[in-house]
Parts: structure tokens; C-alpha cells; sequence
């Protein structure tokens, strides 16, 4: 008589271990060769929408340059657009790239209130998240996984509050959108400027969504200022340029200075000559005089016909560059410790030397002094002087 097939306890263990053996190879494979997600968003359409289209161009750049995988892992970017005047649209966007598509980074955040309101999510999850854009000060304080790639306000408005006091604008009008970075810019100016010895006649303060800016400038126009000090987000410099030049504040003697978001390069070219004469401190123009910039606005042009790179680009285009080194250090690092390979890093990018404060994981930059001016019949930002390792305080 047949007995019945019995296998033993210890066949069945190590049957077991040999289907587990075999499970495992694929999974380590996966595990190796597993996508990096980066999840950006960005304002594609909407007010800000230049700012998604130039941030957006700079990142795909960056990688059809530098190649589609990292340490053997392919890189996918997965762009989402918040429309870029919606906080909560923005945190349930970077809840979806967390919890569904599983992103390895976040990144992008065109405006402030975009950015705080994704820092919880990054804290949460333990994803590192780079702001290409959002320039408030205080935006890396917001989670311990923020790391910035952009500029803060501080930075870019200390230079021009110096070079106003040396130049005989005794009396400035301020103007600034009213939301956090247009406070930091007004602060930053208003104390730098009155502590060396100017006066400001009037500071007034714009809407964030469908400003009309007609009545503001009639004011500063009437005020009699030597110089009308701006900060609009971008993508809002062409419709204050426009009422500045039909109100006739220039041909009344006054002269627009501020940070650069007024002539981001994007729009600069449809200002046409209204633009030129206008002052401004900013870490980044197109007519930047460098190899590393002369080959990126030829690379970014030529990918993009007829959009000139602005300070956003190279934000998300430095973002990148953070994104791929610290992966080449921590091909399989956690979030935890890609934002420790992020910190302290130092480079050269299109608008000069760069690098990021370990302390406080933001960007220390060259911020430079810019006229806006006529050449070959097309208004550019040209610079004239610079302020070397600028942190994000405004330190000059």
C-alpha cells in the first residue's frame, strides 16, 4: 500500500526559504533600479503662470544635460499645476504626490502661502522639500526638510536700499504687494534706507489677486518722491510698468527702483523701452556676463523659442542640480539624509557662485545691481556692481 506523500516540517521550511530566496532578488532589484520622483508644483496657469512655464523649462533642461538617471535609478518629474493662488489646493496636490505617487522630492512653490502650506506635508512625510521660487525669509523655518534653491527678499532689496541712499533719492514711495514677501521687501527696505538718512513719504500696499495699480501710482506720482521704491510677485512688473509709463511718473522725474521681480527678464521684452532707466537688485539677469550663464539662456532659448530665462529658471534649475548631487551622495538616502547631503553644498550655476547655509538651509548668493537698458533695440537688465556671499538676511 502507497503512503501518502508527507513532506517533512523541515522540507517545508526550506521550500519556504527558497520561494522567499527568490522573491527577494526582484525585490532588491526594484529596490536598486527604483524611480526618483521628483513631484514640482508650479502655477501653470493663472496670474503666475510665467513663473511655472520658466521653472518647469529649466527643470527638463537640466535633465535632458545631465541625463534621465541617477546612480542607476531613473528620474521622473511629475508637474502638477496649483494654479498658484490656492493654498489648499497646493496641500492636497503634495498629499497626492506623497501618499499616491510616492515622490522622493517635492519641489517648485511659486508663492509663499503656496510654500507654507505644503511644509507640513514634507515634515510629515519626511520628503525633502525644495522651493524653486517663494522668497519670504522665513519659508525654511516652516519644516526641518525645507532646503531653498531661489533667493529670499532681504537679499535681493538690502543692495538697492544702500545704492538709493548714495544716490541722491532722498525721498522714496513705497509700493509692495501685500502678502508676507512684499512685508519682508518693505522692511528691508524702509529700515536700510532710513537708517542711512533717507525719508519715505508713503507706504501703500496692493492687493495679491486682480490688483489695479492706477491709483497707487497716482499717489506716488502726486507725493513728489525722488524714486518709487516696487515689489510685485512676478509676472505683475509688465501691468505696473505699463500704468507707471501712461501715468507719467518717469517724465515727471521719478525714478522706479526696487528688487527685480518689477523687469523679470520673462516679461522684460514687452515692456519695450518703458523699462529702460529702471534700477533694481536681483541675484540673476539673462544679460549675466559668464560662460555658465551665455550657454544656459542659449540652451533655454533654444528648447524654448521666444522665452528668455528669468530668476525663477534658475531656481528650479539649481533645485535640480541639489536634487541630483545630493542623490549621487545618497543614491538610497532617506529624506533625513538628502537634506543633510544638501547642506553646505557649493557651486557654480548660471547666475554665479552659490551655495547653501548649513545652518539655516538656505541659499547664500551673489546679488547684483542692474539698469534696465536698450541694447539692439530690446530693454535688458545689465549689471553694474555686486555683493559677494549675500545670506538670506540681507547681510551686505
Amino acid at each position: 500500500m502507497n503512503r501518502p506523500f508527507r513532506p517533512s516540517r523541515r522540507r517545508i521550511l526550506q521550500g519556504a526559504a527558497g520561494v522567499a530566496a527568490l522573491g527577494t532578488v526582484p525585490r532588491i532589484a526594484i529596490a536598486q533600479s527604483a524611480p526618483v520622483k521628483i513631484g514640482l508644483i508650479l502655477p501653470m496657469t493663472g496670474p503666475f503662470a510665467s513663473t511655472g512655464r520658466q521653472i518647469s523649462a529649466s527643470c527638463k533642461l537640466y535633465m535632458q544635460q545631465h541625463g534621465s538617471t541617477i546612480a542607476g535609478r531613473p528620474v521622473e518629474l511629475i508637474i502638477k499645476d496649483d494654479t498658484g493662488v490656492a493654498p489648499e489646493t497646493t496641500k492636497r496636490i503634495a498629499q497626492e504626490l506623497v501618499v499616491q505617487d510616492k515622490i522622493t522630492v517635492l519641489a517648485g512653490f511659486g508663492l509663499t502661502p503656496l510654500a507654507f502650506a505644503a511644509a507640513p506635508v514634507a515634515t510629515e512625510a519626511k520628503v525633502p522639500m525644495i522651493v524653486m521660487a517663494a522668497g519670504t525669509q522665513v519659508i525654511p523655518q516652516r519644516s526641518p526638510f525645507i532646503v531653498r534653491s531661489g533667493f529670499t527678499l532681504p537679499q535681493n532689496t538690502a543692495p538697492i536700499a544702500l545704492w538709493a541712499s548714495q544716490n541722491k533719492l532722498n525721498r522714496v514711495f513705497t509700493l509692495v504687494t501685500d502678502y508676507a514677501p512684499g512685508l519682508d521687501s518693505e522692511k528691508t527696505f524702509v529700515n536700510r534706507f532710513k537708517a542711512a538718512g533717507g525719508t519715505i513719504v508713503e507706504s501703500v500696499r496692493t492687493p495679491l489677486k486682480n490688483p489695479d495699480y492706477a491709483p497707487f501710482l497716482q499717489r506716488a506720482k502726486d507725493s513728489k518722491a525722488d524714486a518709487l521704491f516696487v515689489f510685485v510677485p512676478s509676472g505683475e512688473g509688465l501691468a505696473v510698468m505699463k500704468q507707471f509709463d501712461e501715468r507719467g511718473l518717469k517724465q515727471a522725474g521719478m525714478k522706479m527702483i526696487g528688487p527685480g521681480d518689477v523687469v523679470d527678464d520673462d516679461l522684460l521684452p514687452s515692456m519695450g523701452a518703458a523699462a529702460a532707466g529702471v534700477i533694481t537688485s536681483m541675484h540673476y539677469s539673462a544679460a549675466h556676463d559668464s560662460p555658465e550663464n551665455k550657454a544656459y539662456v542659449a540652451a533655454m532659448m533654444k528648447a524654448n523659442p521666444g522665452m528668455r530665462p528669468n530668476f525663477h529658471s534658475v531656481g528650479g534649475w539649481d533645485g535640480m542640480h541639489l536634487i541630483y548631487e545630493a542623490l549621487k551622495k545618497e543614491p538610497k538616502g532617506s529624506g533625513e539624509q538628502l537634506v543633510e547631503a544638501m547642506k553646505g553644498m557649493k557651486w557654480t550655476s548660471p547666475r554665479g557662485p552659490m551655495s547653501i547655509d548649513p545652518a539655516t538651509r538656505d541659499v547664500v548668493q551673489t546679488v547684483y545691481l542692474r539698469e534696465t537698458k536698450m541694447v539692439n533695440g530690446e530693454p535688458w537688465n545689465i549689471e553694474f556692481a555686486k555683493f559677494e556671499n549675500v545670506g538670506p538676511g540681507g547681510n551686505i
